[in-house]
């Protein structure tokens, strides 16, 4: 069972949630209509992070699952914990003004990397010694 990274992906599930609320309220706080995507400074910077994240988690969440299956559960975790942790900063620091979301994002995806080529490699190194 890939416990661990079950709760991994739930945890990164709840912050993108997370993300899309403070994108709706940056809608309601600066008078941003929907379907619109600009308007006030602030409201498009919480837009981006929460597409950036979107845009991250078909590349992070695979990667994760692969990673568990083939390498190890409780390691894919804690890269994942740490993906999360970066997205956090990215936030964080993006909601602020976009050039500081740079730290944040150097992390996850440094994470997101690791996770990618690790998959790779558990599932290559299966293969080779099945053969």
């Amino acid at each position: 069972m890939l416990n661990y990274s079950a709760i991994v992906t739930l945890l990164a599930v709840l912050f993108y949630s997370y993300t899309g609320i403070a994108v709706a309220n940056a809608r309601a706080k600066y008078g941003v209509a929907a379907p619109a995507t600009a308007g006030h400074p602030t409201f498009e910077r919480l837009f981006r992070i929460q597409m950036n994240t979107l845009e991250w988690m078909p590349i992070f969440l695979p990667s994760l699952w692969l990673f568990a299956a083939y390498v190890n559960d409780i390691a894919a975790a804690a890269i994942g914990l740490l993906w999360i942790f970066g997205r956090i900063l990215y936030f964080r620091g993006y909601a602020v003004a976009a050039e500081k979301r740079g730290r944040g994002f150097g992390i996850q995806a440094l994470a997101a990397g690791f996770l990618l080529v690790g998959a790779f490699s558990g599932i290559i190194a299966k293969i080779a010694a099945a053969s």
